[in-house]
């Protein structure tokens, strides 16, 4: 018979193992043997935030976009101010065309951290494809504000497109 504690330790050592066996594989450009490890320990990783929020980058990264869904909320109910999670939850909301729901999930990532700028940046690009210039060109000020590197790819960005023809994006977005 285990003991309670020897038991626990063995749990911990086995999660921590598997998530950096998967964190690993993710490095490696190797999503789908991420996926298989982190399902071979599914009761472990089910009620560890990272677990849950590396089950969800592999999914991502395999363009299984729906089903990385739910554990990325998952790891977001674990732990809610991680940017990461909500990055990747808006990425997958965006995939399969819930725009709104990206919106949402980016919001809620500038409310913990409102000097990152590729959340804005993200933003911006989000609220354009939605055809809200308004939104999309506050926010893309936002980006340009905190880090004016980011007017070099507003130009190879197909999510700007609604706004290429308006003034105050040209004049905003000008290389100089």
């Amino acid at each position: 018979m285990i003991s309670g504690n020897t038991k626990e330790h063995w749990i911990r050592t086995r999660l921590r193992r598997t998530r950096r066996e998967a964190e690993g594989y993710l490095e490696l450009g190797m999503p789908m043997n991420a996926l298989q490890s982190l399902e071979r320990h599914d009761q472990l990783i089910r009620d560890d935030a990272r677990g849950s929020y590396l089950l969800g980058e592999a999914l991502r990264e395999l363009h299984q976009y729906r089903a990385a869904i739910d554990p990325l909320h998952r790891s977001l109910e674990l732990i809610p101010d991680d940017i990461h999670a909500w990055m990747a939850l808006a990425w997958c909301y965006k995939r399969v065309g819930k725009v709104e729901n990206a919106i949402d999930a980016l919001e809620r990532a500038v409310d913990v951290e409102p000097g990152n700028a590729i959340l804005h940046y993200n933003l911006a690009c989000y609220w354009s494809i939605a055809h809200n210039p308004r939104m999309a060109l506050r926010y893309l000020a936002n980006a340009l504000d905190i880090d004016g590197n980011f007017r070099e790819f507003v130009h190879d960005e197909p999510d700007f497109d609604p706004l290429r023809h308006d003034p105050l994006f040209q004049t905003m977005t000008m290389l100089g």
